[in-house]
Order: C-alpha cells, then structure tokens, then sequence
C-alpha cells in the first residue's frame, strides 16, 4: 500500500474514494466522501465536510466548522471563513426528499467568504468577489465586488489582494495593498497590472 500525498489527521474520516491533491492538509474530524474531489495544497480545517460530488479546485482554504454539500463547486484560491453555510436546496423540508431538486452553487476563483457568511443555493460568487462575515448572499456577485449586509448589498469593489479600490472620475483605482490598478466601466471591474 503507498502512501498518500496528502495528510489527514487520525480523527478525519476520509474516503478511499475521495480524489484528493498533493499537499492537502485535513484536520481533526474532517469528513470527506467518496467521489468528492479536493485539489493539491488545500486546506480543511477542523470539522468540515465534504459531500461526495463536491469540487475544491488548488489552493482553496476552508476553515473549521463548513460544510459543503452536493451541489457546491469551488475554484482554485478560495477562502471560506469559520461557519460558512453554504445551502443546496431552496426550500427544504424535512418529510419531503428533494434530492433531486439540489442547486448548483459556484465559488469563483480567488474569492472570499467571510466568517458566518451564508450562501444561498443556486447563487455565483464571481471571481476575486469578497462577500463580508455575517453576510447573507441570495443573488449572484460580480467578480471584484465586495457585499455585506442580510441580505447582502454590494458595498464597493476589491482588487486582487482584497484591498479596497476607490474608483474616482478617471474610473481608475489602485489598489493600497499591492499597488495593481483597476479600471471600472460599465459596472465591470478590470485589471489593469497582471
């Protein structure tokens, strides 16, 4: 028997038929279905689940106490603050079986959930998006768009770094953590600096 390229810690529950990365940490009483398919470098901190068709692209860090259920698709980069919900049924109930009816979930790339923040089934957070802790997403966030609130209300913008851009007559902005520059036009944000 070879051994795996990821480390799970003894308490983790982790399904030989879980497809998971090079480098993928897994920490104390972790679940990982079968099928479920988590990238190189990740991280899953305490008490995380994983349903079985779930995807975590690289690099994704998700933090104790989420679950992520059928349904959900994370791209490379993301963070998921403590207790994150992220739902998979509109209007569940406990007598009715709505398997059937789960709802497709995406995390763009480089996104942020903030801690306690819930995410609505069948909603898109856009890459590089930052929805703020405590929020409550029930609609699709642009890319670069920063929303907090219940419900959650765009707010502003961030650049790659999560800094805040302010955007001015010119409708260019720099970003203060990392000096990129951002150009908004048409409610769309873009990268100026790769």
């Amino acid at each position: 028997m070879t051994k795996p390229d990821f480390f799970a810690h003894d308490s983790a529950v982790v399904s030989p038929d879980a497809h998971i990365g090079a480098g993928t940490r897994i920490w104390h009483f972790c679940h990982v279905m079968g099928q479920a398919r988590i990238g190189s470098g990740c991280i899953l901190g305490q008490n995380c689940f994983v349903a079985s068709d779930v995807r975590l692209g690289n690099g994704v860090k998700v933090q104790n106490n989420v679950s992520l259920y059928s349904g959900v698709e994370v791209a490379d980069d993301v963070f998921i603050g403590p207790s994150a919900v992220l739902t998979n049924v509109v209007n569940p109930r406990a007598f009715i079986e709505r398997k059937d009816e789960f709802k497709r979930t995406l995390l763009g790339r480089g996104c942020t959930i903030g801690a306690n923040a819930t995410i609505i089934c069948g909603t898109t957070i856009g890459p590089y998006a930052f929805v703020g802790a405590g929020a409550v997403v029930t609609r699709d966030v642009p890319p670069f768009a920063l929303v907090v609130g219940n419900p959650a209300r765009q707010s502003g913008w961030v650049g790659l770094s999560g800094g805040r851009l302010e955007f001015h007559g010119s409708g260019v902005a720099t970003d203060p953590e990392d000096g990129r520059r951002y150009r908004l036009a048409d409610n769309s944000v873009e990268v100026l600096d790769a």
